[in-house]
């Protein structure tokens, strides 16, 4: 019997290239893949699907259903913190399709998939991180496509990659993850993302594109980690400025103050909120990743609030599956 395990990483998002209706395209991701926190997951072909973890059960039967297969045995043996911004939900999505497609000697089939098991409706950061690994732009949709009111689960194509860069191996990234409420995510997610387009200020796209021309690619390109993380740094500020009547200012609150210390260390070149948080991430490098996760207990300890400081390896690679036989 084929043996398949799954091993993806959670990635960061530093927000949209655009928010705004009066622009011809509408979103396009930024964003990293980690090599962890992740996902490890483990599945075998069997008569009926036997899984313990509900959302996963929900993922591989839809992927049954694609692939018109009887059964999976579906184990997580690692798994990402949900709905605190490090993208989850679509990583544990296309894990499943992923394992049930070898567990049967299938291609995944990834992107074309992922609509059908209602992921990569805005961003595609998530599915070209899951594929290829490092810094990621999407296209995003054309406005027309995608308003306020988004095609029905399924009828999208997950937005292509127009730019792709490996992140040098000596960067690394600070994770703080407050114990605090998480993210918005599903329904509630969807309903805030339609009331910002509605609303969003066209201009800040404006100055988005510049500093992703002029700062965040020629950064990337060059191994520029202080470049880097200053252009992340004012993407994710001013896609702060498009949520802060969703989320209660620029940042959630109190992450604004956590970023705010991460950014006063030497050692942190650029930091932010991912997604609708509440994780926090940092720029740093091997050198300096020490200090800089002093840096982050620090910054909780000035917020008042408990969590977890983890220094991540940014992965190159995307999912890695391993057939056993």
């Amino acid at each position: 019997m084929t043996r398949v395990q799954v091993t993806a990483g959670g990635r960061i998002h530093f927000g949209f290239q655009n928010l705004s209706l009066a622009r011809e395209r509408l979103y396009g991701g930024l964003g990293i893949s980690l090599r962890e926190p992740r996902f490890r997951i483990e599945a075998a072909p069997a008569d009926e699907l036997r899984c313990d973890d509900p959302d996963a059960s929900e993922y591989a039967a839809r992927a049954l259903d694609l692939l018109d297969r009887p059964g999976i045995a579906l184990t997580i043996h690692e798994r990402l913190p949900a709905h605190v911004g490090l993208g989850s939900g679509t990583r544990l999505a296309l894990a499943t399709l992923a394992a049930v497609a070898r567990a049967y000697d299938h291609e995944p089939r990834v992107r074309e998939r992922a609509p059908q098991l209602g992921r990569g409706g805005r961003s595609g950061v998530g599915c070209a991180t899951f594929e290829t690994g490092g810094f990621v732009a999407d296209a995003g949709h054309r406005a027309e496509r995608f308003t306020t009111q988004p095609p029905a689960a399924g009828e999208w194509e997950v937005p292509e990659p127009i730019a792709r860069h490996t992140l040098a191996d000596s960067w690394r990234f600070v994770l703080v993850v407050p114990s605090i409420t998480p993210g918005r995510s599903d329904d509630h997610e969807d309903r805030s993302i339609e009331r910002v387009v509605e609303h969003a200020d066209p201009s800040i796209a404006d100055d988005i594109a510049r500093i992703v021309a002029q700062q965040l690619l020629p950064a990337v390109a060059e191994d520029d980690w202080h470049a880097f993380g200053g252009a992340i740094t004012a993407v994710s500020r001013l896609n702060g400025a498009w949520y802060a009547d969703e989320q209660g200012g620029v940042y959630r609150p109190p992450l604004g103050d956590l970023i705010d210390v991460l950014e006063r260390s030497p050692a942190v070149a650029g930091a932010g909120q991912s997604s609708w948080g509440p994780a926090v991430y940092g720029l740093t490098d091997d050198e300096r990743a020490q200090t800089a996760r002093e840096a982050a207990q620090d910054a909780l300890s000035a917020a008042g609030v408990d969590g977890d400081v983890v220094i991540c390896e940014p992965d190159n690679e995307g999912a890695r599956i391993e057939t056993m036989e």
